[in-house]
């Protein structure tokens, strides 16, 4: 079911609060990482020359996934503990926007496209929501999944079809874009999560943390392709810009299974978050740089995001972040 209502976004200036310690706002114009603080009620801002976090401010209530605009000026916030998305200048980390999207919403996915449509799921309300013009009128219109829980997003490079992981029922459901419809839901492995859709659009991944597996559909018939065994409970699966390796950060046991997606069978294991059980080992969201020769790990437990070397594997360095760090975004152009 479609529903479609011109919303204006409301302009929320705040002052941006140093990190502890920082001089003026030196980092905010080189190559930078954002994470969202999901503990700790906050947004960080990394400058990836130094490694040092030098910006935090508050944002909304256990926020979770992020998302950069197609210029790279801002981030949209998911926030998972409320009904809105935040929209905040990746310079000052000033919040410049926030778009209500309804009661109960708890919104989670997020994909900022390139033509500049916003799109995000609202877990509480089992539908994800298009937002046309974010930084202008933010026109929304909301589709329902019919799904409990829909929690993450993939969408088409084309915007023809979109498609979700739903937590609650264990299912990837896709959606007519066009049409502003749900097409089916199909259930996958055990416990999915984890989404992406490979650079031409012509596969689609997901992790089932609960049967350890990451699994290939095809994304217009959702018919299971190929599953190969990964690391324990794969939370996310993110695939390199240049769509030869996917990777499933493993939470369990603070690995990371690196699948050779021509093959598609995993070809090895990186270590990078320490033994099963221990507190180090809550590694969650995993983004690539933008020319995938890096690999971003959200260390939850510790409150580091972990800088991987993808050819080599060896961890370069742990960049210290707020309480709870979860999604990322980048911006290394």
């Amino acid at each position: 079911m479609t529903r479609g209502a011109a919303l204006a976004v409301a302009a929320l200036i705040a002052a941006c609060a140093p990190v502890s310690g920082e001089a003026g706002v030196a980092g905010t114009d080189g190559p930078a990482l954002f994470v969202a603080n999901k503990r700790g009620d906050s947004l960080s801002r990394i400058d990836l020359s130094s490694g040092t976090e030098v910006r935090r401010v508050e944002s909304c209530a256990n926020p979770h996934e992020l998302a950069s605009s197609p210029d790279g000026r801002h981030v949209a916030l998911a926030c998972y503990g409320g009904t809105s998305l935040d929209i905040f200048a990746t310079d000052s980390l000033e919040r410049i926007g926030r778009i209500e999207l309804g009661s109960g919403a708890r919104p989670h996915g997020i994909v900022w496209h390139d033509s500049g449509t916003l799109y995000a799921t609202a877990e509480g309300r089992n539908s994800i929501f298009v937002v046309a013009d974010p930084l202008g009128k933010a026109g929304l219109s909301e589709i329902s999944t019919g799904q409990r829980g829909s929690h993450m997003l993939a969408v088409a490079p084309d915007e023809s079809r979109a498609w979700t992981m739903d937590m609650g029922d264990g299912t990837v459901t896709l959606i007519d874009l066009a049409a502003r419809r749900k097409i089916k839901s199909v259930a996958v492995g055990e416990e999915p999560e984890g989404i992406a859709l490979s650079p031409d659009g012509r596969a689609l991944w997901v992790s089932a943390r609960g049967s350890d597996k990451a699994i290939e559909l095809d994304p217009r018939t959702l018919e299971v392709r190929r599953e190969t065994s990964t690391g324990a409970f794969p939370l996310r699966l993110a695939i390199r810009p240049q769509g030869d390796f996917g990777v499933t950060s493993n939470l369990e046991d603070g690995s990371l299974s690196v699948i050779d997606l021509a093959a598609g069978k995993v070809v090895r294991t990186i270590a990078v978050s320490g033994r099963a059980g221990a507190e180090s080992a809550q590694q969650v969201t995993i983004l690539f740089s933008d020319g995938g020769e890096r690999i971003y790990v959200a260390e939850t437990g510790t409150d580091t995001v972990a800088e991987v070397d993808f050819a080599t594997g060896n961890v370069l360095r742990r960049l210290n972040a707020g309480k709870g760090g979860d999604g990322l975004a980048i911006l290394d152009r």
